[in-house]
């Protein structure tokens, strides 16, 4: 599945412990799910991408609207704050070096990084979100994945938002603009298989020329 790729967002102690001012309710309990996920991926020769946050230590790179409570909760994801609200990923992860990892200054996966020339460059056509949160970071990475022609597919298990309401509620606008929601277990015993949208699209054009 070599167009293919899996893409992990913002599994960072900054986001999944409840003591930081950035903490997500919810990711903590999807990291066994997202392991087996990555790992998984990497069995079947998936390349896995962690797409995380890093911000300066001067905070000039925290978006506006969470700087506040970046100041007052000691600096979550930036270089010199506590260890247990880091950058760092759960261990359980077990980066290596096949995996790619880039930092994002905002919320989308693809926003000003080098996410969208790198898959076209590994011949990837479709997309698999994980990570936190369900209506930031895996949202907007959905739709800008959508609107650079990727098949894109969600795992459900394998995010997570502040309640099971938002969650529910966020999935399913994703699925009705055309993201493919999907489980670990489906994905990885081949129960559920990726569609290939963007490719219905091209034969239908390449019949009118």
């Amino acid at each position: 599945m070599k167009d293919t790729a899996l893409i992990v967002i913002d599994m960072q102690r900054g986001f999944l412990n409840e003591e930081s001012t950035c903490y997500i309710k919810g990711a903590k309990a999807t990291v066994p799910n997202c392991a087996r996920m990555i790992r998984g991926c990497r069995d079947m020769g998936i390349p896995v991408f962690f797409v995380n946050r890093l911000y300066r230590a001067n905070g000039s790179d925290v978006e506006h609207t969470r700087f506040h409570g970046w100041l007052k909760g000691g600096k979550p994801i930036s270089p010199g704050c506590d260890e247990s609200i880091s950058s760092d990923m759960p261990e359980e992860f077990c980066p290596c070096e096949k995996d790619y990892f880039i930092k994002k200054p905002r919320f989308s996966a693809f926003f000003q990084t080098e996410l969208d020339i790198v898959l076209r460059r590994l011949g990837v056509r479709n997309v698999i979100l994980i990570g936190t949160t369900t209506p930031n970071c895996i949202r907007t990475s959905c739709y800008d994945g959508i609107s650079l022609e990727y098949n894109v597919a969600v795992v459900s298990d394998c995010t997570s938002s502040a309640t099971d309401e938002i969650q529910k509620s966020n999935l399913r606008d994703m699925e009705n603009i055309g993201a493919q929601i999907i489980t670990s277990e489906g994905f990885l015993s081949g129960e559920e298989v990726l569609r290939d949208s963007t490719a219905i699209v091209q034969e239908y054009v390449k019949e009118q020329e």
